[in-house]
């Protein structure tokens, strides 16, 4: 096992040790103000940036001083004129802080600062145990694809544009007056005949003009060339993003008694991250929030992760709620249609059955995708984790799951449960493996 010695001297009055363990602190508080953004924002926020704060009584290095109230020590100390001895000293009725009063002492504001796009990304990934190279992917939001954009003076030689670099070839040999071949033919043969005819003083000196102006119509050609440099233009390419199709991203969650926070947490991490695998691929997505206890409703982001409203189970009525929402507003000729479904797998024998049928009838035919999440206990995953046991809805799914490649379902325990079900998702699925495409 290697051995790694860090043999860095510590600067003026610091200790790396301490530095690293201020770095690791700062890092802690950061990622918790992300969480209680995360947990109090929607789902969008977490593709932006975010003010952040870190408390200002978490920035100082350790350091060792004198503890004043504790430790034996033997001082002298000044009379009074107020007690005498046996007298009880009354406890001060606050501490060293100043309470609500206000107070002239300086005081120190918790830092706030601005983190990017990709700081928040790199922060909320952290945990989720994503690969790097789905992080980027994740990251990158835009597509784009190189569209003609007028012509440059510089490029690679395949993207020379013919037309263009003649038309200026021309334009610069009619500006310079560049010979013309048949003025060079006129001249040779006018020379021919003179020298062919009889000869004279009048011919002999006609025959040294044209001698001359044939080499300054030649030089006026060798130096005005054809085809120059300053002529040639090259196909200007600019990457534009590609407007995607539209996406819209349904989300099912269970809100009976038995989902509580943990349930309802873990299920947003997945939520997120699904509605940013499709911003990514998408230009427009749009989210649909359906809870379900006994009956299900369409709701906005708030109603959906924090109502109080319980209830029994039948998760039936969630799969019929998206059908109505998606035959009412959302084409699948139109629209990329992928769902979510978080739940923590009870139900009813009977409703399941009616769950498959609504699936396979109506619900997979339209869908890109389906994700089944099967929230449990931390407990139970290594009695359930990597078994086909478990509840009526789990033994529905898995039906449908053997005949749809594009339904995939798992079980999550904690947030790092999270990206096998997305490991599925970024493999590209053939095409005729989509029953019902």
């Amino acid at each position: 096992m290697p051995i790694f010695i860090d043999r860095r001297l510590n600067p003026k009055d610091k200790s790396l040790g301490n530095r690293q363990r201020f770095l690791r602190r700062a890092r802690g508080e950061l990622k918790r103000s992300i969480r209680e953004h995360f947990r109090a924002g929607k789902i969008a926020d977490i593709d932006s940036g975010q003010n952040v704060s870190v408390p200002a009584g978490g920035t100082d290095e350790p350091r060792f001083e004198e503890a004043g109230d504790s430790g034996r020590r033997q001082h002298v100390l000044p009379g009074n004129r107020e007690f005498v001895t046996g007298d009880r000293v009354l406890k001060p009725g606050q501490g060293d802080g100043a309470g609500s009063k206000p107070s002239r002492e300086d005081s120190e504001d918790d830092f706030r600062f601005m983190l990017s796009r990709e700081e928040v990304l790199e922060l909320f990934f952290e945990d989720l145990e994503l690969p790097d190279m789905v992080k980027l992917n994740l990251k990158e939001v835009l597509a784009f694809r190189p569209r003609r954009a007028g012509f440059a003076a510089t490029g690679a030689p395949t993207n020379i544009n013919v037309g263009r670099t003649m038309r200026n070839s021309l334009g610069r040999r009619l500006a310079l007056k560049r010979p013309k071949n048949s003025e060079l033919e006129a001249v040779r043969q006018e020379l021919e005949e003179l020298e062919a005819g009889c000869q004279n003083d009048a011919a002999s000196a006609r025959i040294a003009l044209l001698l001359a102006e044939l080499e300054l119509l030649e030089r006026r050609r060798r130096v005005i060339a054809y085809v120059d440099p300053v002529d040639i233009r090259f196909n200007r390419f600019e990457a534009q993003p590609v407007l995607n199709a539209n996406a819209v991203m349904f989300c099912l969650m269970d809100v009976s008694g038995s989902m509580g926070e943990r349930e309802k947490d873990l299920a947003k991490r997945f939520f997120v991250l699904l509605h940013l695998f499709l911003k990514r691929r998408y230009d427009r997505t749009e989210i649909v929030f359906i809870r379900h206890t006994h009956e299900a409703q369409e709701v906005d982001e708030e109603t959906f992760f924090y109502s109080t409203q319980s209830g029994g189970t039948v998760v039936s009525t969630a799969l019929e709620e998206m059908r109505n929402v998606i035959d009412a507003r959302y084409p699948p000729s139109d629209w990329n249609i992928y769902a979510a479904q978080a739940s923590d797998g009870d139900n009813f024998v009977s409703d399941s059955q009616h769950c498959i049928t609504l699936l396979e009838e109506t619900i997979m035919p339209r869908c890109q995708y389906f994700a089944y999440v099967e929230i449990i206990d931390e407990r139970e995953s290594h009695i359930f984790g990597a078994t086909p046991n478990g509840t009526a809805l789990w033994h529905a799914y898995s039906a449908v799951k053997d005949n749809w490649p594009n339904f995939q379902m798992t079980r999550i325990a904690k947030a790092a449960d999270i990206y096998p079900v997305f490991r599925q998702l970024f493999t590209r699925q053939p095409a005729a493996g989509r029953k019902g495409r």
